[in-house]
């Protein structure tokens, strides 16, 4: 599959593109003038502690959340207006792996924005399908049922899905958590030819090292942004500011070991 990146029109350019964005929760700022841009062909990382925003943001640039005040736009157009270009990979216990489909059927689902409600897949949709499964190193275990999968095989899955699609835009939340090493190997080179590819991709992780010399940039998040560019260009004091520690923690050496230019891509 190759990207196709979405003509930008004048409200904005290609990409993600969030303007001051503030987001409030049962009552609570989850989100406070949030601004970021991730463009095609980067792989960014959002970064931050738990109940930092990172999965708030995310539905928010999904258009399933509504901020308060503030923009997004994906590809210069509203989120509710290029749902079938947006891939989103959810935290994996967000799907109900004990529904009796197969691995080819749970792919599938990622495509029902163009297929629509109540229609049955096409020729087309079953390619696309198939071709996503393919990238995840899983063809062979399409007939299988989701219930039958290890953690990493489903994770796999949920990335299919998203590649189903053939988006511009990848949405990916903790897409490493619980993975074994072999995985997680896999999917990280899968994200950069992504991204290389043309994609804008987004991705949180508590996986701080991964990020750190994987992602072409790093957004650091605690309900505001903190810090955002090069892994190896970020203060260590922003560090310190976004999760909240002190002098000597361990964190402070995996991000002092970033690359200087981690990537072509950078801010």
């Amino acid at each position: 599959m190759t990207a196709r990146a979405g003509a930008a029109s004048a409200e904005g350019t290609a990409g993600i593109r969030v303007v001051g964005v503030s987001v409030d929760l049962g009552g609570r700022r989850v989100l406070t003038d949030v601004s970021l841009d991730v463009r095609p062909g980067e792989f960014a990382g959002l970064l931050g502690p738990n109940g930092a925003g990172k999965t708030t943001l995310l539905r928010t640039i999904l258009g399933l959340l509504a901020p308060g005040a503030g923009t997004v736009r994906i590809d210069g157009a509203r989120p509710a207006d290029v749902r079938a270009s947006v891939g989103y990979v959810p935290q994996r216990h967000a799907f109900a792996w004990d529904f009796p489909i197969t691995v080819e059927e749970a792919v599938l689902t990622g495509r029902t924005a163009r297929i629509g409600w109540m229609r049955r897949p096409r020729a087309a949709d079953y390619r696309a399908a198939g071709e996503a499964l393919a990238r995840v190193g899983m063809t062979e275990l399409r007939r299988r049922p989701v219930g039958e999968l290890s953690g990493g095989q489903r994770q796999r899955v949920l990335v299919a899905r998203a590649l189903a699609l053939d988006p511009t835009t990848l949405l990916l939340d903790e897409p490493f958590t619980g993975l074994d090493m072999p995985t997680q190997e896999l999917l990280t080179e899968l994200f950069a030819q992504l991204a290389a590819e043309g994609r804008a991709v987004l991705m949180t992780t508590h996986d701080i090292a991964a990020a750190v010399h994987e992602c072409s940039r790093l957004c650091l998040l605690n309900g505001r942004v903190i810090a955002d560019g090069a892994a190896a260009r970020l203060p260590v004091d922003a560090w310190m500011r976004a999760f909240d520690v002190r002098a000597g923690n361990p964190l402070l050496r995996v991000v002092a070991a970033a690359p200087e230019v981690p990537h072509a891509l950078t801010r």
